[in-house]
């Protein structure tokens, strides 16, 4: 109780808006609303109805939260919302739909002051031209989820597997402060989190194991531990870190492993163990035929090889596989 409270004294500007109702965007929305922040969801269609029926609530691996009907509003767009600003603007959305999000916001400013911070919760890596046409560096943060969510139903997030927390903070090297009262309050509604001053080496920690893991149990149909019992899916995923890890150093990024060589047998040895019976959202999308975000994991590598000169012909066969199938709905 004194945390909390401590936590509502000094986190006073917290109005905060979650765009995405997905399996994580749920999870998050649960957490806040448990640490008592004031909070607007967007979702659409029969996700929106499903929340305004039934509420919100996150189920599996870490506490259970159950948020009850009509507590929270929620919008059908961001144009919907009238008279109100926000301290916070989560987006939670797929990668697909992140210039939508971005160019609604940019006509709807007067839900931001000058002080609002935008964090983006996603896969992948996010082409800076999606959001800095419209806003300015200090106002846009990252944040980098290793956990895995579920939706068994449209108003449920179930956690599946939990392998570190969230981590948020600046990709252009501005103070994080500001997002702490933010980490703190998803932190204590039961999903770990903290701020992060290197979030771009946590973020590209992400990717070389999304891009190694997600497409490929996309395209085989199987779940991530039975990627590393067969040493061919081994081989493949070898050499798509080892494309991702020529593509950071072009491109002047790093991670906490200094080759790809450190990285794979820390990726084989401790990274999927633990989330060895994990379907990944890449699967997940195609067995519901819905567009996947390719586009951010092994295109935006593909798109780095291109511009830098840096070959990446396993990743690049990835993706034409995967847009094979999205082809196929």
């Amino acid at each position: 109780m004194e945390k909390l409270k401590s936590l509502n004294e000094k986190g006073k500007n917290m109005n905060t808006l979650l765009i995405g109702c997905g399996a994580v965007g749920i999870g998050i929305a649960t957490a806040l609303y448990d640490s008592k922040v004031p909070l607007d969801l967007v979702a659409r269609g029969a996700t929106k109805k499903a929340i305004e029926e039934k509420g919100i609530k996150r189920v599996g691996l870490l506490n259970e939260i159950v948020v009850p009907a009509k507590v929270v509003q929620v919008y059908e767009g961001i144009k919907d919302i009238k008279n109100k600003c926000y301290d916070f603007i989560i987006i939670c959305a797929k990668t697909t739909h992140s210039s939508k999000i971005f160019e609604e916001l940019s006509r709807n400013k007067n839900l931001l002051s000058s002080t609002s911070k935008i964090i983006i919760v996603q896969n992948g890596l996010e082409d800076e031209d999606t959001y800095l046409q419209y806003f300015n560096k200090d106002q846009v943060y990252s944040a980098r989820v290793f956990i895995g969510f579920i939706r068994p139903e449209l108003h449920i997030s179930e956690v599946t597997v939990y392998a570190s927390g969230l981590l948020m903070g600046s990709l252009y090297g501005y103070s994080v402060d500001e997002l702490q009262p933010l980490a703190t309050a998803i932190d204590q509604g039961g999903i770990p989190s903290k701020v992060a001053p290197q979030i771009g080496k946590n973020i590209w920690a992400k990717l070389l194991y999304n891009c190694a893991l997600n497409p490929l149990g996309a395209i085989l149909g199987v779940s991530y531990g039975k990627l590393i019992e067969n040493p061919h899916s081994i081989e493949v995923m070898s050499k798509i870190i080892e494309e991702v890890y020529s593509v950071m150093k072009a491109t002047e990024n790093e991670t906490f492993w200094v080759d790809a060589d450190s990285y794979k047998k820390h990726f084989l040895n401790k990274l999927v163990p633990p989330t060895a019976e994990h379907k990944s959202s890449m699967l997940q999308d195609i067995e519901r035929k819905m567009r996947t975000e390719i586009d951010s994991l092994s295109g935006a590598i593909v798109k780095l090889g291109k511009k830098h000169g840096v070959e990446v012909p396993y990743n690049e066969m990835i993706v034409h596989l995967i847009k094979t199938i999205e082809s196929g709905y």
